[in-house]
């Protein structure tokens, strides 16, 4: 189910899909994303995810070219508390392709455990298979859609 669809006048755009049959959010990001599209983006998933209450995040920048956004502070300081709060808890986030690595797998090279778990892919079937997993390990429901209570912590 599409949540909502950012473009940029260079044609690059982050896509914030609800993905029912998996039970989590998506942003698809493509194209040439400068620091300010970024930081649109993740507003864009404050604003617009909020009312899934999901915990599961699948960031999938394997359509991004050249450089990635670089605010890991920015990211931390402004963004997570409110992530938090609308309940994200796992992260599965997804390298570009034409690089292999970005800012948050130069950062964070081993997986992040703590309020919310973060776990650095280079390929989307494995960010996948990941979320699967904590979805199991945690006994989240089968069918949830908009304005579902986030499961215990």
């Amino acid at each position: 189910m599409l949540i909502n669809f950012l473009e940029d006048t260079d044609g690059s755009r982050c896509t914030l899909t609800f993905e029912e049959a998996d039970q989590w959010i998506r942003a698809t990001w493509t194209g040439h994303v400068d620091a300010i599209e970024a930081m649109r983006g993740a507003d864009n998933y404050l604003m617009k995810a909020g009312p899934f209450h999901c915990p599961f995040l699948l960031n999938d920048n394997v359509g991004l070219h050249g450089s990635w956004f670089d605010s890991v502070e920015w990211l931390e300081r402004a963004w997570l508390p409110y992530a938090l709060q609308l309940g994200l808890r796992y992260v599965a986030h997804v390298v570009q392709a034409d690089r292999g690595h970005d800012i948050l797998s130069l950062t964070f090279p081993e997986p992040v455990v703590g309020e919310i778990e973060l776990q650095i892919f280079h390929h989307v079937q494995e960010a996948e298979e990941w979320l699967r997993s904590c979805q199991q390990s945690i006994g989240w429901p089968v069918r949830l859609g908009v304005n579902s209570k986030t499961p215990p912590r």
